[in-house]
């Protein structure tokens, strides 16, 4: 699916998505990947929900996002709360949906100007 938003220049924003891509900018990934309103797109070094451990979700804490959107892939799936510890310990918030409904939901708070990181996982092949 095509994604079009009306948020200014200069800010990520996930153009498409599919089973097996995240397009940010018009640049398809066919990986897990962090996106945050500005700088670079971060390749996720998580590759499956299956494969989740806490150093993934202490990577997106040591970027000290206002809020995480986290993307389960193809279904809404629930990490365990330990995997979740580096988040909750550093008070960041974060949300638990599937990647289609994520990519949604961080165009928009992007758009709105807050500081959101969307982690998004695909499904593997």
């Amino acid at each position: 699916m095509k994604l079009h938003s009306d948020t200014p220049l200069g800010i990520n924003t996930i153009t498409g998505y599919g089973k097996d891509y995240i397009e940010v900018n018009r640049v398809p990934y066919r990986h897990a990947v962090l996106v945050g309103p500005s700088g670079e797109i971060s390749q996720w070094g998580a590759s499956s929900f299956a494969a989740l451990d806490p150093s993934h979700f202490a990577q997106i804490a040591d970027l000290k996002p206002e809020l995480v959107i986290f993307g389960s892939g193809a279904l809404q799936r629930f990490p365990r709360p330990d995997l979740l510890r580096a988040l909750i310990n550093a008070k960041i918030g974060f949300e638990i949906m599937d990647t289609q409904a994520a990519c949604r939901t961080y165009n928009i708070l992007v758009g709105e100007g807050r500081q959101a990181m969307a982690a998004l996982l695909l499904d593997p092949q």
